[in-house]
Parts: C-alpha cells; sequence; structure tokens
C-alpha cells in the first residue's frame, strides 16, 4: 500500500488536480494546479516549496564513519569539514554508478545520506569489520526544499537568522516556529534554493510557517511536473530515467560510469580505496565510452517538418521521459532519455548519452521526431550543460 508523507495534510487540501505521482513508495503531488506553469514559472521568479520526503535517509554514525562512507562514495569523505554536503556517486566493484546522493557532516564522526534507492543493506555489508551503527531514518525525517530567488528571504523571515552566511552545499542548525531544523544549501533545480530537514512530527507546523513567511514573496507549492523541467534545465540526472543504477541494470550495457554520467568531478583517485576505484582507475586513462550531454533541437528544423504536414510545430506540455535515438548520418550516435520546452530559455532541450566520439559541445547530429505519426528527425547541437546556470545559485 502507498504511503503519505508527514506533509500530507496540507498537499492533499491544494492538490486541486488530484494528480498524484508514486515516489520511493509515497505518494507525492504531479502538480497542484490543472497545468504545471505557475509552479514550474514559481521556481525561477519568486519561489516554490517541494515535498522531498521520500527520499531515503540514512544516519550514519561512530569512529569509522566516514571510512565506511569513503568506502562506498566516490567523492573524498574525510576531507569533508563539518557543516559541509557532498554529492557523490555510489559505484560497484565495477566502476558502474548503483545511486547518487549527499552526504552531509554533522561532526567528526556523524554523517546522514540521502539517496533515491534503498540502501540499507548494501551499507551494512560494506561496513563489514567496521566501528559504524547505521541507522534508516527516513520516515523520522521529513524533508522541504524550497527552491527560487526569493527562497532565502523566505527563510530569513521563518527563522529570524542570518541565512545568507550559508553557504552553497553546507548545512547548519536553525528554528521555524520553534521546532529545530537543519538547512542545507541545496536542491534540485539549478536555482538558488534550500532543503529544509526536520522530526516528521513538526512537519506541519514548519510547513504553515514557510508558506505564512513565503506568502508576500509569492511562495507556491510546487510537484514533480514543473520539477521535471527545472531539472532538466539545470542538466540534473535522475535515476530510472537517465541512468540505470548497476544494481538493477539486466545487461552490462545499460550501466554507467561517473565519467559517462558527466560527473568525473566526483571521482577522487587520490583516495587509496573505495568501491569502484581500479576500474574507474583504467577509465580514467583510456576516456569513457560514452558521455551525457546536453541537446538543443532546431527550432527551424523541427517547424520545417510540420510545415511539410501543414501544422505549426506540436510540443509536449510536460517533459518527457523516453529513449529517443539521436543519428549522425547513417549512423546511431546515442539516444536522449528525458527532454521538454524550457519556457524559460524558449528552446526544446534534452538530456542525452552519446557514443563520445560524438559528444562534443557545437556538434550537429539529428534527433528523432514523431510527426503526424512519422518518425522525422529534426537537427540538433550538442550543448553545454546546465542549460541554465544562475549567479544566484552559488551566491
Amino acid at each position: 500500500m502507498l504511503k503519505t508523507t508527514p506533509f500530507h495534510a496540507r498537499t492533499s487540501a491544494l492538490c486541486l488536480s488530484h494528480a498524484w505521482r508514486r515516489w520511493a513508495g509515497y505518494v507525492v503531488a504531479s502538480v497542484y494546479e490543472f497545468n504545471h506553469e505557475r509552479e514550474y514559472h514559481a521556481i525561477r521568479s519568486s519561489a516554490a516549496l517541494f515535498d522531498i520526503s521520500p527520499l531515503y535517509k540514512y544516519r550514519v554514525t561512530g569512529h569509522d564513519a566516514a571510512r565506511l562512507l569513503d568506502r562506498v562514495a566516490t567523492r573524498n569523505v574525510a576531507k569533508s569539514g563539518i557543516g559541509q554536503v557532498l554529492y557523490t556517486c555510489f559505484c560497484d566493484h565495477h566502476g558502474k554508478v548503483l545511486d547518487d546522493g549527499t552526504l552531509a557532516r554533522f561532526g567528526p564522526s556523524e554523517f546522514r545520506m540521502t539517496s533515491a534507492d534503498p540502501n540499507l543493506r548494501w551499507l551494512a555489508d560494506n561496513a563489514f569489520g567496521l566501528d559504524v551503527a547505521i541507522e534508516d531514518v527516513s520516515e523520522r525525517i521529513a524533508a522541504l526544499a524550497l527552491q527560487g530567488p526569493s527562497a532565502r528571504r523566505i527563510l530569513e523571515a521563518a527563522t529570524g537568522d542570518d541565512v545568507a552566511a550559508l553557504r552553497y552545499f553546507r548545512i547548519a542548525s536553525f528554528t521555524i516556529a520553534g521546532v529545530d531544523v537543519t538547512i542545507s544549501r541545496t536542491g534540485y533545480t539549478g536555482d538558488l534554493g534550500y532543503e529544509i530537514w526536520l522530526d516528521a512530527r513538526d512537519s506541519l507546523r514548519v510547513w504553515d510557517a514557510l508558506i505564512e513567511a513565503g506568502t508576500p514573496y509569492g511562495i507556491v507549492p510546487a510537484g514533480m511536473l514543473a520539477l521535471d523541467v527545472a531539472r532538466i534545465e539545470a542538466g540534473l540526472m535522475l535515476l530510472d530515467v537517465d541512468y540505470v543504477s548497476a544494481r538493477k541494470a539486466l545487461i552490462a550495457r545499460q550501466t554507467s560510469s561517473p565519467y559517462e554520467l558527466d560527473l568525473a568531478w566526483t571521482v577522487d583517485l587520490t583516495k587509496p580505496h573505495f568501491v569502484g576505484r581500479e576500474a574507474l582507475s583504467r577509465e580514467s586513462e583510456r576516456g569513457p565510452e560514452w558521455r551525457f550531454v546536453g541537446i538543443e533541437v532546431d527550432w527551424d528544423s523541427l517547424e520545417a517538418l510540420y510545415l511539410e504536414v501543414g501544422l505549426a510545430p506540436q510540443l509536449p506540455s510536460t517533459a518527457w521521459r523516453t529513449s529517443v535515438p539521436i543519428y549522425h548520418d547513417d549512423e546511431q550516435a546515442g539516444y536522449a532519455t528525458s527532454g521538454g520546452w524550457s519556457p524559460l530559455l524558449k528552446k526544446y532541450i534534452a538530456l542525452a548519452h552519446l557514443k563520445s566520439d560524438y559528444a562534443e559541445v557545437g556538434r550537429t547530429l539529428e534527433i528523432e521526431m514523431t510527426v503526424e505519426h512519422h518518425r522525422r528527425r529534426a537537427l540538433a547541437r550538442v550543448a553545454k550543460k546546465p542549460f541554465f546556470d544562475p549567479e544566484r545559485k552559488r551566491k
């Protein structure tokens, strides 16, 4: 049976569309209104509030907590400072990505890990011989993401504190409506944003306080449809959509390494050991076979395809999540995995896996389009990610 999040009493009352999506065994709002446009524009012009409670969360403590996380993460956890948050990949012995997530450090021997998939057993298996305790706190900790240019001012109003002092990918303790929370300068929209972590029993008090503080700034509760558009603009991949976990892959070619996902910056080969290091070291020397890139569809080419059948261009109203072939002449160069129209950039964009020979920025390729039930090709260009990268995200 699907579960509801600690915020369901508020989100269900607001969800006029009755459009819900499954996420890690929970139901969350796909869209609150009858389309996602207002929710999307709130991300980019004011602030949007997302219920992200279904994320898996693990508290890792003990003398060897850092050693365990350094064993399973590609980032260098030992070098992380207290109050720092690391985004990292978790790989198997072949250097293929099992999951990606964050590690927040609260003390010398205390961390919180978030991930998209359940990882308790895998963490326990890797903790063999270590002095460490791993606790699944997924249901005890609720989480919200407040994303958009007004997010900081809303949080300062709600906390009465100097949230501006919280740097990018840092986490600290605050109080909202008398509730102790931790706030991280993180998010999944590519915009100025924060994530708020709290005891699930206090969820409604914090939600109400944020809505009250945010109303003068145009805060809008937002669902997964709006988030999907924003994360594609930000060039951020999604598990089970843009890549397959090595744990779930049916054949080896379905798997991807951090290098193949454009996440080389998360791999620290100076660490003497971590799961997958040997395979990643070899791949680093020879170069990845695939690259994860941005794609911009050429509008004139797309328009011409529709003009041939007497139609104006027909674009999907929401971001799509499907495999779409990309070609160079008669050879398939790769495939897009998600994409859609960017209302902000006025571009038709996608995220794609391309063979490395075709992945240089600026390369012209062709992407498959279905026009009036017929498969056609439009010109497309390999683009630099992220498509949208505002200065305010890091400032």
